[in-house]
């Protein structure tokens, strides 16, 4: 048995969100500072610029993980590599390097508590259920999940767009029951959705950073022609196509915080 204390009981502490395992937790303040970066600190926590974390229970489900991304674990927690054999550990190599991905996510089973590094990007966790059981995303967006969601790489319909227009050509879809996490330039509470209805939408840039796998997701000129493109001063353009949501930031991605 364990105990612990001064931690989400702090007063500086706030939880965010609960979803399945997972507890996502905002510190209010930053309290550890010098005089010297008072003033940046302050101004940091009026403007929502705040240091979060991720804290997984165990003992309600087994946990993948982003390489790296372990804090600290306490009580009976058992870290595996995942791997289940050579031809799993030649899937996942694939994968990971198709799709930007680290190759190895570690899994974590036991009945004990994981804590997982502070971040200053949002934490956003989400039902995969939400998506039909199925959800793709982004670029290293991926932070955690319900180990019984089932990793794919999953590849552009249309290649040589993906390439002209400078996007990766696999992003990492998630598959089955569990829920998952997302580190986001964009707190929930600014994200667009938009449900589509065997429809199509068209979004100049890389503005989504989820989507259901039942859409079609390809890269094409915004016009039928190069004219056309040229007319309407757009170029390429990252097009979803069928019935599914899209989450989308509503601004351009910001460097890495």
């Amino acid at each position: 048995m364990f105990q612990v204390k001064n931690f989400t009981d702090n007063d500086d502490v706030k939880i965010l969100d609960q979803k399945g395992a997972f507890t996502v937790i905002e510190y209010q303040r930053d309290l550890s500072i010098a005089p010297d970066s008072a003033i940046i600190a302050y101004y940091c926590a009026e403007m929502n610029v705040r240091k979060r974390q991720v804290i997984c229970d165990l003992s309600k489900a087994q946990i993948t993980l982003q390489a790296g991304a372990m804090q600290w674990m306490l009580g009976d927690v058992n870290a595996t590599t995942g791997i289940k054999g050579v031809g799993d550990f030649f899937g996942k190599a694939v994968r990971g390097k198709a799709s930007g991905e680290s190759a190895i996510k570690p899994e974590y089973t036991g009945s004990g508590l994981l804590v997982l590094e502070p971040t200053y990007k949002h934490l956003i966790l989400m039902d995969a259920a939400d998506w039909g059981g199925s959800v793709v995303l982004d670029d290293g967006l991926f932070l955690a999940c319900d180990s019984r969601l089932k990793h794919k790489a999953v590849m552009r319909s249309n290649i040589s767009s993906a390439v002209a227009g400078g996007e990766g050509l696999f992003n990492l879809s998630l598959n089955g029951s569990g829920v998952f996490c997302i580190e986001s330039q964009c707190p929930m509470e600014e994200l667009v959705e938009i449900t589509l209805e065997n429809d199509v939408l068209k979004i100049d840039g890389n503005y989504a950073i989820a989507w259901s796998g039942s859409l079609d997701f390809t890269v094409e000129r915004s016009g039928k022609s190069l004219i056309g493109s040229a007319a309407s001063g757009e170029g390429l353009v990252n097009v979803y196509r069928g019935t599914g949501k899209v989450l989308m930031m509503p601004t351009a991605k910001m460097p890495n915080i």
